[in-house]
């Protein structure tokens, strides 16, 4: 077996979307053409192919990704063939059915409702939905907000309680950082006003 990505255009996808690597250096990596990666940098190539994450199954680092970002010249190494797809991983997207897609906007207004500090993004990357349905459920605009129903995500299987706690503990940190800043532009203007 060659050294090659697993899901190659997906880890190419993901590579494109998150690092400053050339398209060459992605290229050689996953065994596609330039032009391939240019493309999904483009987004006309692998339209709908979910990025794959190469350090979560092992095959890179962030230090290998980095060390490849500062020079232009290096190619990246895959670290292991015998790669480990670990099943503790479950972020990866699975079919909703039609009849379960209404659970969405119920548990996004469940979120809404339960955790109001959550910022929108966050709540749709949760339930898996646009920001823009979220701030349209927020601000009752949502096409069909008289039908919704407050449902808890987590008891429908969207995502784990683990995946809702990260949730809070980060937006939780969010505020006590924004706090913090607010009291120090106080503090700052109090200094100014006095001298």
């Amino acid at each position: 077996m060659s050294n090659v990505p697993l899901m190659p255009m997906a880890t190419a996808v993901w590579l494109v979307e998150n690092t400053t690597l050339t398209f060459k250096q992605i290229s050689k990596f996953c065994n596609l053409h330039e032009v391939e990666v240019q493309g999904i940098a483009d987004g006309e190539v692998a339209k709908g192919i979910m990025a794959y994450n190469p350090i979560i199954s092992g095959q890179l680092t962030r230090e290998e990704i980095e060390l490849s970002s500062q020079d232009q010249n290096r190619n990246l190494q895959i670290k292991t063939i015998d790669i480990e797809i670990s099943n503790s991983d479950k972020k990866i997207k699975k079919y909703i059915p039609l009849s379960k897609r209404q659970d969405k906007p119920d548990s996004a207004l469940w979120l809404i409702k339960h955790h109001s500090f959550l910022k929108d993004s966050q709540i749709a990357k949760l339930v898996g939905i646009t920001k823009n349905s979220v701030t349209s459920i927020k601000n009752k605009s949502y096409w069909n907000y008289n039908n919704l129903n407050s449902k808890d995500p987590v008891a429908l299987g969207l995502f784990s309680q683990k995946d809702l706690i990260d949730a809070i503990e980060k937006a939780e940190r969010r505020i006590k950082r924004e706090k913090k800043e607010k009291e120090k532009a106080k503090r700052i203007q109090e200094v100014s006003i006095n001298e």
